[in-house]
């Protein structure tokens, strides 16, 4: 056989094949690039479909505006860049309403009404986050940072708590603008950056000058309440809870000497043993319960609503008391409604692992019910460790703002906007159980009401400050129409 010719034969069959092969891929392209397009041109309406609020709002969370307790790790860069992209996202409004700067990154806008004798009101928010957890990183599903959409919700420290709200004003203010709206009174706006660290910078410094002015408000709307869903007294019908008071903020230090040594020598005295014993019985005996406005109001509004014997129970606590309490007492969020809390926040101790410390010291965050002062709080704390060994000093942020009227027209007015995009929420007095820098502003408010405009289960209550928070994409789209409400509300003769 000449295999000169059988080589020329196999190169020309190859040759064919491949030939062929390559036809054949062309065309499966050809018939392929309909669904192409399709598919390209499905996710750009996708993307296109997503509404510039959300967009907006998700770039809102990608600014890392952390308030660390040690100012010196604050990246101020971040605070002024975020600032930069309200201004850039919201020119009508950076451009009709009148803005103030205060202690370079804090906002006062003032939106002139057409009845400049009108008493105004004034809305707060603030745009710095808290800190992530170092160690937690890995267990957020999404980076805590890159505003990322997924799986219906919007993902990102402070989308809860609470640049929704930062987002939720400019938003609203700048439709509202876009449709000729003109409230008839002013309208304030002030957008802080340290509420998370005190609000010394920001809430002070803005009452002060507005003080200064003589300008005062007859209601404002803060931070805290929202629609909650999911709830053990109404299941899928929303609860509009507007917080008529909030709880004092205050620290305990506590601290334990003992004779420090080597390791291989431990003495029967240690700081750290009696420091965790101390702190073990404060965890282990909460203060007792106890039920009190607005919290009572609240029972009576939802007592009405949920009906039967429970809701009796709820509306006659001279007999319901025991009962209601027990029940309130099952679920941690609720708790916190009834009882001055007290969490175990940090322990320090030991600077070597075959060295016995000398100073073992801990802090105790608490949360006090409105009426329950601090020097009550430290009374309660010094009885329960029964140790003079133990030294407690505290920091407070003094008392919260008094509890607001249930029938003054910063209630009614925020409940007649949550029922005209929410007919189905039944709206409800209630307690925010953390604290704000909303005391600061008492010196020019009398009257505080804290609501958000945001739909939140109150599984998800648990996020907040912590790992995963998250707010689901409707709610985020929702809230603007919902503040544009409490706008118009406020706003009105």
């Amino acid at each position: 056989m000449r295999f000169d010719l059988f080589f020329q034969y196999a190169c020309m069959c190859a040759r064919a094949a491949f030939l062929k092969l390559a036809l054949l891929q062309v065309a499966l392209l050809w018939l392929a690039l309909p669904s192409l397009a399709l598919v390209v041109a499905s996710s750009a309406s996708a993307n296109a479909a997503q509404p510039a609020s959300l967009s907006r709002m998700a770039e809102a969370l990608r600014y890392p505006t952390v308030s660390f307790q040690d100012k010196t790790k604050i990246d101020y860069a971040q605070f002024d860049a975020f600032v930069a992209f309200l201004e850039r996202s919201y020119p009508a409004t950076f451009a009709n309403l009148h803005v103030e700067r205060f202690s370079k990154y804090s906002l006062l806008l003032r939106w002139p009404g057409t009845n400049s004798a009108a008493t105004p009101v004034l809305f707060d928010a603030h745009y710095d986050v808290v800190p992530i957890e170092p160690g937690t990183l890995k267990d957020w599903p999404q980076p805590p940072f890159a505003g990322k959409v997924s799986d219906g919700y919007l993902w990102g420290r402070g989308v809860i708590d609470d640049k929704l709200a930062v987002i939720a004003y400019f938003e609203a203010i700048e439709g509202l603008q876009r449709n000729g709206y003109r409230p008839t009174r002013d309208l304030y706006f002030s957008i802080v950056h340290d509420e998370e660290i005190g609000g010394e910078a920001g809430a002070v410094v803005l009452t002060a000058a507005l003080a200064q002015r003589g300008i005062s408000f007859p209601y404002m709307v803060g931070e805290g309440g929202a629609m909650i869903e999911q709830t053990p007294w109404l299941g899928e019908r929303p609860m509009a809870m507007i917080a008529l008071a909030e709880k004092t903020y205050v620290t305990f230090s506590l601290h334990a000497d003992a004779e420090g040594g080597h390791s291989s020598m431990p003495s029967a005295d240690s700081a750290i043993a009696r420091l965790a014993t101390a702190v073990t019985r404060v965890h282990e005996n909460p203060l007792p319960p106890r039920l009190q406005s607005p919290i009572i109001e609240m029972l009576d509004v939802l007592g009405a609503e949920v009906g039967g014997v429970q809701g009796w129970m709820m509306r006659n606590l001279w007999l319901g008391r025991p009962f209601v309490l027990n029940a309130l007492g099952d679920i941690p969020a609720n708790n916190a409604m009834v009882r001055s809390t007290a969490a175990l926040t940090m322990f320090d101790a030991g600077v070597k692992e075959n060295v016995i410390p000398q100073r073992a010291s801990a802090k105790i965050n608490m949360r006090l019910l409105p009426g329950f002062s601090v020097e009550d709080a430290v009374a309660a704390i010094k009885k329960i460790i029964d140790d003079e060994r133990i030294s407690i000093s505290t920091d407070s942020w003094g008392q919260s703002p008094p509890v607001a009227p249930m029938d003054g027209e910063g209630y009614a007015r925020i409940s007649r906007a949550i029922q005209e995009v929410f007919p189905e929420a039944l709206v409800v007095p209630g307690l925010l159980v953390a604290s704000t820098d909303t005391r600061h502003y008492q010196r020019i408010c009398p009257s505080i009401y804290r609501f958000r405009p945001f739909q939140l289960p109150m599984g998800d209550t648990a996020r907040i400050h912590s790992t995963g928070e998250r707010l689901a994409t409707a709610s985020v789209v929702k809230s603007v129409e919902l503040m544009s409400a409490l706008i118009k509300s406020a706003g009105a003769p």
